[in-house]
């Protein structure tokens, strides 16, 4: 019985991440990397070498913007959580979560802070539907399985 315990609880900790934003970011990624080359070489008209560069420059950012989207996450383990959203990276305890929300009109989960902040956590988001809601919950049992200290077991 231990070590089928100890297989749930490793399901328990595995990363938490976007189905559908990542496969829409991944593959306009790759058209934009693929079609910007081609746009800067084949481009008609009489541009200069700065309209150029400003055309490769652009798709550069796309690309970084649709790379960053397909990394977003959150990496469980034993003594917290760590967030990777769009633009930043947050690191909490479990001690400092409160509680999970994901009610209607919120595209992802919101964890409630024991200082009154909160932090999103882009990595389940309302677009991937029931799944989502499935890993919203398996964060709520994340944050109320580690809650809990030798006192209140």
């Amino acid at each position: 019985m231990g070590a089928s315990r100890e297989t749930a609880r490793r399901a328990l900790h595995v990363p938490f991440r976007p189905r559908l934003a990542r496969v829409v970011a991944l593959v306009l990624g790759v058209v934009v990397a693929a079609g910007t080359p081609v746009l800067v070489l084949t481009v008609p008209g009489d541009y200069g070498f700065a309209d150029l560069g400003g055309f490769a420059a652009v798709g550069a950012a796309i690309v970084w913007f649709c790379w960053r989207e397909a990394s977003v996450r959150a990496l469980v383990d034993e003594r917290g959580v760590t967030v990777r959203n769009l633009m930043l990276t947050r690191r909490v305890e479990w001690a400092e979560i409160v509680s999970v929300r994901f009610g209607q009109g919120r595209p992802w989960v919101q964890l409630d802070l024991a200082d009154g902040d909160t932090l999103a956590v882009m990595g389940v988001q309302r677009a991937d539907g029931a799944f989502a809601a499935a890993e919203a919950s398996r964060m709520a049992t994340l944050v109320a399985l580690h809650a809990r200290t030798a006192r209140n077991d």
